[in-house]
């Protein structure tokens, strides 16, 4: 369950990574070089909460299926 609530966030930072990837396209120099490295890094930093959603769900911690579980009981 974490896992797919970790795709949320993720989009969103792709989303930006594209927007900064798109804008350094349409610059040049340095300023494009900087742009491509930065829409990498967010894109890495993007990469990074769907990795830990599946970490939490398969080591189950994830605090969302005790929610669901007290939601049930009443």
């Amino acid at each position: 369950m974490c896992f797919f609530f970790s795709l949320i966030p993720a989009t969103f930072w792709l989303v930006i990574a594209y927007v900064v990837l798109y804008l350094s396209s349409r610059t040049e120099g340095q300023v494009q070089k900087l742009g491509r490295v930065l829409a990498i890094w967010v894109a890495v930093i993007a990469a990074f909460f769907p990795v830990m959603g599946l970490v939490v769900t398969f080591t189950d911690l994830c605090p969302l299926t005790e929610v669901m579980a007290q939601m049930l009981d009443r």
